[in-house]
């Protein structure tokens, strides 16, 4: 299955996997550092790795977004340990890893086009305790309320359904307000003796070349000038990514840039790009099982339920929700509307809820993404913002 990606005025998606343990293990840091010794080693002790100019071909594998270099590297340098670990002759003990090194693994994310090599480098930063909370809500789909009324939604999210659907064809509450002033401009223009019907007519032309043959990218592009718009791009954006990693979705990227988006063969729209490894090998078999597909859908509707956290009601995510009747569509029985209805309003209330209770790090995505951080250090971000919202209790409870 090729990555999915979301977006709200851009393009979004979601789905999920994986599972990790969250909080407050011993840092990853303090795993990986040992002090250098006062004594020379023990006779059989050998230091390798770790030099500057081995840690010089890390840094040209990220830059060139080599995922599969930068990845084999990193597997080849152990954990540092202290030297006194070591008892058997031979022995081979790593330099220490300079701080947060890893994390770049990530970076390298973007450019590959084999989406299980970029599933086992987020599992091999699992494994090493960086990403403690990279799946640790994937259960979640298997708790709480399966039949949600508008009545049931509202009640949860304290918002109407209409606040939790996209705007239609862009359409927004201040949409009436643009376009009379726009037809007013037009009508000063022609009472001024001022013919802009012909420039009206390249404009209209121009708009619907970009729409048949670039997805609306140039108007995308255009939209993304406007500080507000660009603002809730981010915002819906942010909860897309996540949703994914709180899933367990490995994320290849987010890409806001309509004209990357473009040339990555995303026509016309910018979004977030994650893999659900499950889902993938159970379409292959040629079945979707209700957890995965449940999953999917909460990472979908994870733009609009940020739009709605933040700002009261969702614009963007059309997308999102044409993706979703196309998938319904597909399924064996497919969905009825209703049914359709029913999974849309459950998926909204889920990563609404799932956002709201983790909207500290939600917010430090924003930011992450709107200074123009790369994906290493929004996830770093999240990772920070979630170990900082643990009580006392928790922290202990996960030590434990």
């Amino acid at each position: 299955m090729a990555p999915t990606s979301c977006s709200p005025p851009l393009a979004s998606t979601a789905t999920f996997s994986a599972s990790q343990s969250a909080a407050t293990r011993t840092s990853p840091s303090s795993k990986r550092f040992f002090p250098l010794p006062s004594r020379p080693p023990r006779p059989g002790l050998h230091l390798r790795a770790g030099s500057l100019r081995e840690w010089r071909e890390f840094e040209d594998a990220v830059e060139s977004k080599d995922l599969s270099r930068a990845l084999r590297f990193l597997q080849s340098v152990e954990p540092a340990s202290y030297p006194e670990a070591a008892t058997s002759a031979g022995t081979q003990v790593a330099l220490p890893m300079p701080p947060g090194r890893d994390w770049e693994v990530l970076d390298a994310c973007i450019d590959a086009n084999d989406m299980r090599l970029v599933g086992r480098a987020y599992q091999f930063l699992s494994d090493r305790g960086v990403l403690a909370n990279f799946g640790k809500c994937k259960n979640i789909v298997l708790e709480g309320l399966r039949e949600v009324t508008p009545t049931i939604l509202r009640e949860m999210t304290g918002l109407e359904a209409a606040k939790l659907a996209p705007k239609k064809w862009g359409l927004s509450g201040n949409s009436p307000y643009v376009l009379a002033t726009f037809l007013g401009g037009v009508s000063f223009l022609l009472t001024q003796g001022v013919d802009v019907r012909p420039n009206l007519a390249a404009i209209l032309g121009l708009a619907t070349a970009d729409a048949l043959f670039l997805g609306g990218t140039c108007a995308a592009q255009i939209s993304c000038f406007w500080p507000p718009y660009k603002r809730r791009i981010l915002v819906h954006e942010a909860g897309h990514l996540l949703t994914a990693y709180l899933m367990g979705c490995p994320i290849r990227g987010v890409i806001l840039d309509p004209f990357v988006a473009l040339r990555m063969g995303i026509q016309g729209q910018a979004g977030t790009q994650f893999w659900d490894e499950k889902m993938e090998k159970e379409l292959g078999e040629g079945h979707l099982s209700s957890t995965t597909f449940d999953r999917y859908c909460m990472i979908l509707f994870a733009g609009i339920a940020a739009e709605a956290l933040v700002y009261g009601e969702a614009e963007g995510g059309e997308n999102d929700e044409n993706l979703f009747r196309s998938l319904c569509i597909l399924l064996n029985p497919p969905l009825s509307v209703a049914q359709m209805a029913n999974r849309a309003r459950w998926s909204v209330m889920q990563s609404y809820n799932l956002l709201k209770w983790h909207k500290k790090a939600h917010r430090a995505a924003v930011k992450a993404l709107e200074s123009g951080h790369s994906l290493s250090v929004v996830i770093r971000r999240i990772e920070e913002a979630i170990s900082s919202d643990l009580q006392p209790s928790e922290v202990a409870q996960e030590s434990a």
